[in-house]
């Protein structure tokens, strides 16, 4: 599946940002970039303007909720799709009255990524 997407993800955790990265380059997403808390991710979007950004929730200095808050600001057609492990109704709740494009529960499969770029670019809501 061929595309132009540029892709952000934001996790604390560097083996989950290995293993999305992995799943995204056999996506052909066109440019991955990485962020490792809410801060690096805000720094990172105002820089790169990516068109999808996977979003860990918990996370140590700025959450994913604070950081998609935020981000919406900067740049409000970005895509943030929120990863959690811990997928509480509340978080959920939270994260798409906040803006959140979709949620997606850790652990995060290939079946999920490729579903979820076949939905963004079907819409066609970013440059493909």
């Amino acid at each position: 599946m061929e595309n132009n997407l540029k892709v952000l993800v934001c996790d604390d955790s560097a083996l989950i940002r290995k293993k999305l990265r992995g799943m995204l380059e056999k996506c052909k997403c066109k440019e991955i970039i990485e962020a490792e808390n809410g801060n690096v991710a805000i720094e990172s979007v105002k820089h790169n303007q990516p068109d999808l950004i996977f979003m860990d929730i918990v996370m140590p200095d700025k959450d994913g909720i604070e950081a998609l808050t935020e981000i919406k600001e900067i740049s409000p057609t970005s895509k943030v799709v929120m990863a959690s492990s811990v997928g509480t109704k509340e978080h959920l709740k939270k994260a798409l009255e906040n803006g959140a494009y979709d949620f997606i529960q850790k652990p995060i499969s290939l079946d999920s990524i490729v579903n979820l770029l076949e939905k963004i670019i079907k819409e066609g809501k970013v440059n493909v």
